[in-house]
């Protein structure tokens, strides 16, 4: 949401990443635990123990939906599907699936893994308060203990809302498919039930923001763009995927890209390339071969006297593998490098030879037509 996640560590295989807005949701969390919540329950306590309660509480969230969405991982590492990170933001957590699961059983274990894993923290949570009752814990300890449980099943409740793209939705989702044996149809069906639940939670949310809590009634009103906004989303990456399984970069590339030659200056650069074409990043070409790129963000550390002297080549970078693809490869790992690196223009090459380009606008206007003459039933 807002940028590149920040990695913080990786657990068996999985890398954990976090989303900027993160740090508006402990922040958001850790107040209302430590002005509010605990106050109320926990009475006649130094303001301190309130605010380390607070922050004890947000960070149990925090490990929280990392076992919830490592669930999800483990399974579906299981059922072969490949997933390499999980990513925390504002309203929770998602594991990245860079495939579709191959059936509809794996589906359903995949989804319930995650409300089956939030059902036994709250089980272990009470326990453990239970536990501190009988052995006179320190009213601190079982105060988050208590809220932990409480939390968890909470949302193994929440995500059983057969809503896509919720847990329960893609436990819909698999039925369905399992009945019909077309996922694309059970995606549209459990996406459509999810926008329609968002649209719920945004009227829910403007009816509290008019009653006057306003608070309660904005987070209600974001969650419910959210899950309306995925879910939509969802169902048009499907859409994506069914297109473009069987076609390869080569059959969408443009042949005959805007190319930088190494020896102008970069003040020949901004004025005949950068301020006519507005792109992030160029292919630079020497003798016909790919030498390097150069990007947008590299001229802005350069004194504006000094444009006139350097050279594209001289401060052109290597074409890494996050701006780059074969022409052979599947369209759809176009659509996994784009989505995972923000780059929206792929420089298409083989060895040291500029093919093409890909870039997302194109693949989304394919699709925008292919929906609208309703052929995405066709792999041409």
């Amino acid at each position: 949401m807002f940028g590149r996640p920040v990695s913080l560590f990786s657990i068996f295989g999985f890398e954990i990443k976090v989303d900027m807005s993160w740090l508006i949701l402990a922040a958001l969390i850790t107040w209302s635990l430590a002005s509010g919540l605990f106050p109320e329950y926990y009475k006649d306590l130094p303001q301190s123990a309130y605010w380390w309660m607070g922050i004890a509480g947000a960070t149990g969230l925090f490990l929280s939906i990392i076992f919830h969405e490592l669930t999800h991982s483990l399974v579906a590492r299981h059922y072969g599907i490949h997933m390499k990170e999980i990513t925390l933001f504002i309203f929770g957590g998602v594991a990245h699936m860079e495939e579709d699961p191959p059936s509809p059983k794996a589906e359903f274990m995949i989804a319930v893994a995650g409300p089956l894993s939030s059902c036994l923290l709250a089980i272990s949570s009470f326990l453990l308060y239970q536990l501190g009752n009988n052995m006179g814990w320190p009213v601190t300890i079982n105060g988050v203990l208590n809220y932990l449980s409480w939390l968890n099943m909470i949302l193994a409740v929440f995500n059983m809302i057969p809503a896509f793209p919720l847990d329960g939705g893609r436990i819909l989702r698999s039925i369905l498919w399992r009945w019909k044996k077309d996922i694309r149809w059970s995606t549209n069906i459990a996406s459509q039930i999810g926008s329609g639940f968002g649209l719920v939670l945004i009227v829910l949310g403007i009816f509290y923001i008019v009653r006057g809590s306003f608070v309660g009634g904005l987070w209600w009103f974001l969650i419910g763009m959210f899950v309306r906004a995925a879910a939509q989303s969802s169902y048009r990456q499907i859409l994506a995927r069914s297109l473009f399984h069987t076609k390869k970069v080569k059959d969408l590339m443009v042949v005959d890209p805007v190319t930088v030659p190494r020896s102008i200056s970069l003040e020949e650069f901004i004025r005949d390339y950068v301020y006519k074409y507005h792109f992030q990043a160029y292919p630079v070409i020497s003798f016909g071969r790919l030498t390097g790129c150069i990007f947008l963000k590299q001229i802005t550390s350069i004194p504006r006297e000094e444009w006139a002297h350097q050279t594209v080549g001289s401060i052109a970078l290597p074409c890494n593998q996050e701006i780059t693809i074969g022409p052979e490869e599947d369209a759809n790992k176009a659509l996994e490098v784009m989505n995972k690196t923000g780059n929206s223009r792929l420089l298409v090459v083989n060895g040291d030879e500029l093919k093409g380009i890909i870039a997302l606008k194109d693949m989304l206007a394919l699709l925008s037509l292919k929906m609208e003459l309703n052929d995405l039933g066709k792999s041409k």
